[in-house]
């Protein structure tokens, strides 16, 4: 039995198939357009979904949707007029698109795809907690979902138990949690739905001098966690624009252009938001679990993607573990409604180990033969070297070793915003210079931005202050101890970005100003090759730690195929690309004939 699960039409769209529950594919749509965080229907996605598990459209027995177009268009009606005369513009300007697209959606799917079956419908949420619940290793949990708005809810918790779940409270837009980190990530001049975890990686350099005007002018949370925002300093409601005049002056001024210089300023006010979200996110996980009485808690929805909140509230101990989706927001929910198709739809069973979860360590997406990629190689007259599978290994770790920074493509594409050893960029976590070059040469982004460590599964405690696998990166953690730096009084009393340059531990290029780390450990089950990789680099020069960050540029979705990642090598400084089992030298290499300019070509995030 194949069932498609689609997500579409507000931000990163995307597409996943099962057969008989198992996961076969799932894929992103900005991964094939190349515009990131694309909202359009993912015909890409599906298609490839469709091949992977080698059947046509109408031979699925099930479609799932991830929300419920007319209950949003109800919502959205409501809100307008509750405001009325307020928000007119946007208002006319939203209209038209749901009535010419989004409320047809049955009727698209089936034209699209020639199908001719069922198509549900699940609530938006619903597909968060069971794209949580459903590929957890837990048979039993409860549930937790925040982001910005589903249909009406923006906050829900439940449980899961078996082959059900059940969303037992909500909190309700126009509250919002999701959204007002968003209305922060627009103030301090970064994109909403995009720039959120730019505010959270900023929030380190600052001091928490404006949560006390959060709390007391923006947002009004009681013990349980739950909350009501005060929306006379909001816009989103019904505007074009997140904040107003009002929020400006609670603030003392207009929003920080983007691009320009960051100031103290807008590392307070991340330090604030982030502070506030921990504690919103503690506060009502401690009600989850005095009134579920679960052990285990699965998380998902926009929120669930802050691995700061994450990881402080893994070591809060409320649960004895947690859950996070990968694809934690919406893309998620392709794999929530197709999952629920499967499990209450069908009733199917559904039988859990308590320590494996269904998501394939999140490699879903397509992959290239070595034939393939010779032949890519061949035709467009590149210069390579084979590297046989025995050799491949120690290569790479010696090229790091000499802070090569490396494209490494490799398997099946990952599901979700996280490069996680296959479209992924590597380099020496040892090096106090990775990061800056990294930020600076390649990615073209800004320097605060902190990179992630991969790491063998069983050496993740012998570096890091956790106890379990984070397989996902979604979870931080401060370095051990042994492996801090100590700094100088003169050090400590540095303020905002002038921290940046200082090696807080061993492995300075993954450790941010508070000596933490988004921590991606590596199984040798899901990703052999990169695991291969880490032992030699742990065996021949004792650290079993490197750099992590994604593949592409800035405002760049994550390379799919070889033909991105080479125009991505070629557009930067990297020194080295690997596409399987062939490496490429860019000394070697012709430069790029009639190439675009990328910051023309990608829309600056």
């Amino acid at each position: 039995m194949y069932i498609l699960g689609i997500s579409a039409y507000y931000h990163d769209s995307a597409a996943c198939i099962i057969e008989d529950g198992k996961i076969l594919a799932a894929a992103q749509e900005e991964r094939f357009t190349r515009k990131k965080h694309d909202q359009n229907f993912p015909t890409n996605a599906i298609n490839y979904c469709l091949m992977e598990s080698g059947i046509k459209s109408h031979e699925l027995d099930l479609i799932g949707f991830y929300d419920k177009p007319f209950l949003k268009f109800e919502r959205i009606l409501e809100t307008y007029l509750s405001f009325a005369p307020k928000g007119i513009n946007s208002f006319l300007k939203a209209v038209p698109i749901w009535v010419k697209k989004k409320l047809w959606t049955k009727e698209l799917i089936k034209q699209k795809l020639n199908y001719t079956g069922k198509i549900l419908f699940p609530e938006h949420h619903a597909s968060h907690a069971a794209s949580a619940f459903f590929a957890s290793p837990f048979q039993d949990a409860a549930f937790l979902t925040m982001d910005g708005v589903g249909e009406w809810s923006t906050t829900s918790f439940g449980v899961g138990n078996g082959n059900k779940i059940e969303i037992m409270a909500d909190i309700k837009f126009p509250n919002s949690l999701g959204l007002l980190y968003s209305a922060i990530t627009y103030y301090t001049g970064f994109r909403v739905n995009s720039g959120e975890y730019k505010v959270m990686g900023l929030a380190p350099y600052g001091k928490p001098k404006y949560k006390k005007i959060i709390y007391d002018h923006l947002i009004n949370v009681k013990e349980d966690g739950s909350f009501k925002m005060n929306m006379d300093y909001f816009s989103y409601a019904v505007g074009l624009t997140m904040t107003n005049k009002k929020f400006n002056t609670l603030f003392g001024g207009p929003p920080r252009k983007p691009e320009s210089k960051l100031t103290q300023k807008e590392m307070d006010i991340a330090r604030s938001v982030q502070e506030v979200t921990e504690e919103i996110v503690l506060k009502i996980a401690k009600h989850v679990k005095k009134t579920t009485r679960k052990k285990y808690l699965c998380l998902a929805g926009g929120v669930a993607l802050n691995c700061v909140s994450n990881g402080k509230l893994l070591r809060a101990g409320v649960f004895d573990d947690i859950y996070i989706q990968p694809a934690a927001g919406d893309a998620g929910g392709a794999i929530g409604a197709a999952m629920i198709g499967w499990h209450q739809y069908f009733g199917k069973e559904r039988k859990t180990d308590g320590k494996t979860d269904f998501m394939n360590g999140a490699y879903l997406g397509p992959q290239y033969s070595n034939d393939s990629i010779k032949a890519y190689l061949d035709k467009n007259g590149f210069a390579y070297l084979k590297l046989r599978d025995d050799e491949l290994p120690e290569k790479i770790a010696d090229l790091v070793s000499q802070e090569k920074v490396i494209g490494w493509f490799q398997g099946r594409m990952e599901f979700g915003p996280r490069a996680l050893g296959s479209r992924t960029i590597i380099g020496d976590a040892r090096s106090p210079e990775i990061q800056r070059i990294i930020n600076l040469k390649i990615k073209y982004r800004e320097s605060f931005r902190p990179f992630a460590p991969s790491i063998r599964e069983e050496d993740i405690s012998e570096y890091f202050d956790i106890d379990r696998p984070s397989p996902y990166m979604l979870l931080v953690a401060k370095v051990v101890k042994e492996k801090q730096f100590s700094m100088t009084k003169e050090q400590e009393s540095l303020f905002g970005l002038k921290k940046l340059n200082i090696p807080r531990s061993e492995i300075p290029a993954v450790t941010h100003v508070d000596y933490s780390a988004r921590i991606q450990s590596v199984s040798k089950k899901t990703n052999e090759r990169y695991y291969q990789m880490l032992t030699v680099f742990k065996e021949k020069y004792g650290c079993p730690v490197v750099v992590n960050t994604s593949f592409n540029v800035r405002g760049e979705p994550i390379v799919c195929t070889p033909s991105d990642a080479y125009k991505c090598f070629m557009r930067t400084e990297m020194d080295y690309l690997l596409l399987n089992n062939y490496l490429l030298k860019k000394v070697d290499q012709k430069i790029l004939v009639n190439d675009s300019n990328w910051k023309n070509e990608f829309e600056l995030d």
